[in-house]
Formats: structure tokens, sequence, C-alpha cells
């Protein structure tokens, strides 16, 4: 159990250390002497227990407690104090426990041995559920921002703020990204010391979320900077964006890989969160799919499966109406089907909606394609 201690007296170190010291399973991972070095550690790293003093310079143990407390962290706190009177302060920040000065050592050991105690308890139960760990995670980035442990299984995110940063941390690939870069983007606005503030209890939050799936050590820092390790899971805008790239050319020979992709891309990057730092590289993603889909689609309808094809096409049609070769790609589908009425149907609504929305006709290119596929199925 990791354990870190807070006094402003050097003395009191000494005599937390030798006590602890005494008692199994208890590791010190930190001294400090004042409040705001303990809570610049805390954003960083993982403690089970912190004693604390009430009666410290600057801020007090139950000042530090209420900021810890509002940024999120659940951290179990014992206080240590000279004065009883403080007792009931100290459980309206839901403490732990709270011992008056001088330490006895029994007292001391029945308080960590609770707590050892409630830990085991915890770990005996989470081995009874079968654990997250046997299973494949997933990271989805697709049509929204998804943890999934298991089929049908995803992880509840702890705030908005923390689906962001890992959206953010996603798309930059295992890349570091600096603490200034992510105030800057995901607290765009805020002042500087709340942004701050802002990101640790982000960056503990999605901690948290990934600890449950067994990735804890998938979030990575030096303290300045940020990063997500991608090396032990599977991340649809990887696949699909690799899987694009492997296959160039999408003919009769890859139509079933081309399918594939087409399933993985379940829509467009996060979804309908609005992210505009993530327009860019939405943009990019979109254009990915529509250049797979129509050649994909033109590979169908080389195979003759005219079905499929109009499937795809209304579908990448209802993302973009103004997409010009979508809809040319679609009645050279309807014309092969020799569904007059749908392809004279489909040409005027194209004319109809361009007009309303821009202000323009069709280009000479489809005017001719039409009357060439109208052509061709009357005579």
């Amino acid at each position: 159990m990791k354990v870190i201690l807070i006094d402003d007296e050097k003395a009191m170190h000494l005599i937390m250390k030798r006590m602890l010291a005494k008692i199994a399973d208890v590791e010190i991972t930190g001294t400090f002497l004042d409040t705001n070095s303990a809570f610049a550690y805390l954003t960083d790293h993982e403690v089970d227990l912190v004693f604390v003093d009430i009666s410290m310079p600057k801020e007090s143990g139950l000042e530090f407690a209420k900021r810890l407390r509002a940024s999120g962290k659940l951290v179990k706190l014992v206080f240590i104090t000279s004065h009883k009177d403080y007792a009931l302060f100290a459980f309206d920040v839901y403490a732990y426990d709270f011992i008056v000065k001088p330490v006895d050592q029994e007292r001391l050991h029945r308080t960590v041995h609770r707590l050892l105690a409630e830990k085991y308890a915890e770990q005996l139960l989470q081995v009874k559920k079968s654990p997250v760990l046997n299973n494949q995670v997933k990271f989805n980035g697709l049509g929204g921002i998804d943890i999934q442990i298991s089929e049908g299984v995803s992880v509840k995110w702890k705030s908005s703020k923390s689906a962001e940063l890992f959206a953010y941390l996603l798309i930059h690939k295992g890349r570091f990204v600096s603490r200034a870069r992510l105030i800057e983007e995901i607290f765009e606005g805020m002042p500087q010391k709340n942004a701050e503030s802002y990101l640790n209890t982000t960056v503990y939050q999605l901690r948290k979320v990934l600890e449950s799936c067994g990735l804890k050590e998938s979030l990575l820092s030096d303290g300045n900077h940020y990063a997500l390790s991608l090396s032990h899971v599977w991340v649809d805008i990887l696949n699909f964006e690799q899987g694009c790239r492997k296959l160039p050319v999408v003919d009769e020979a890859t139509i079933e890989q081309a399918m594939e992709l087409e399933q993985l891309y379940t829509g467009d990057l996060f979804g309908d969160r609005g992210f505009s730092w993530a327009w860019g590289e939405m943009g990019r993603l979109s254009l990915m799919y529509t250049e797979l889909v129509q050649q994909l689609c033109g590979a169908l309808l080389d195979k003759g499966d005219s079905k499929t094809a109009i499937r795809l096409l209304k579908k990448l049609i209802a993302r973009n109406e103004l997409d010009e070769e979508p809809r040319m790609l679609l009645m050279r589908a309807l014309a092969y089907q020799k569904n007059k009425e749908a392809l004279n149907r489909q040409y005027h609504e194209f004319r109809e909606t361009l007009k309303k929305e821009i202000g323009v006709s069709p280009s000479l290119e489809t005017v001719s394609l039409y009357a060439e596929l109208m052509a061709g199925m009357d005579s």
C-alpha cells in the first residue's frame, strides 16, 4: 500500500516513518513539508493513503483536503492533529480517519490494517468478476468516443473532459503532447490557473478509466507532456487508415477487404462531438472513407452487384448531398438495374438540391451522363 506524509515538522516525518516501518505491506512513496508540493505529486502519482497534519502554514490540512476533493481525487485521507475539535470538520471532507497527537503505534496500526483489509476485499471481488484483462480492449473513435472492454460492454467516462482528453491523445497516435498545448486546445478561454487545475483533474480521471480496463500504464507522462500508448490495444481509427493505405486499388480480388473497411467506419471522427481541434483530422478521414466507397462501388458494379453498390452510394450521398461523383455512380447503378424511373428521379432531385443549396446546375459531365444513360435505356 502506497502512503505519503504531509507535515511541516521534519521530526513528525521521522516518527511516522518509524511507526509505519513496523507495519507490513506499507510503502512510503513521498514526504512533504507543504501541501502544494504534495498536491503536485498526487497529480501524477497513485497513492492509497495520505497522512496530513491539519495545522499547516499557508494552507491547512483541511483546506488542502477541500482542494483535493474539488479536483476529483478520492484518495483516502487520515488527519493528524493535536486538537480534537477538528474531528467534525475533518469528516466533512470525507476523511478516512482522524488521529490525535501524540500518535500511538496501536492506534496507527488499526487504521492502516483496516484499509489493507478493505483493499484485499476489493481485490477478491474483482477476481470473482471476470477481469477485463482477459478481454481484448478496443479504442473506438469513429462515430463516437468509446473504450470497449468486451462485446457490448463499454467503460463509463468520469467526465466529458476526460473523454475529450482521451480523444485528443488518441489522434496523436502515441506522440507526446505538452501540457501547454492541451490547455490551449481543450481548455481554451479558461483562466490559466483554473485550466491547469482542471487538466490535472482530467488526467487523473482518464487514468482511473484506463485502470478499470487494466490499462493504467497506457497513459504516459513525463510531468510536462502526455501520450496514450496504443501498442497493446485495437484502435478502429488506426485499423481503418492503415487498411485503406494498404488497399490503394479496389478490384474484384479486394472487394471483401474493402467491405470490411467500410463497415469499420461507423461514423465520422468522434461522432457528434464537435471538437474544433479535430475538424482537420475528421475531414481527412471522411475523405478517405468517401474515396474508399467510391472505388468499392465501382468494383461492385463491374462485378454486377448493383444492389450493394446502390445501398452504399445512398449512404454516401446522405453524408454529402452536393457531392457529384457518388450521384453519377448511383445513376450508373440504377441504369444497370434498368430502373428508368429511379434514375430520372435521382437526377432531378440532385439538380434541385444544387440549385437550392448553392445556386448552381449539375456539371456538363453529369448532364451528359444522364442523357446517355436515359438514351441507352430507351433504345
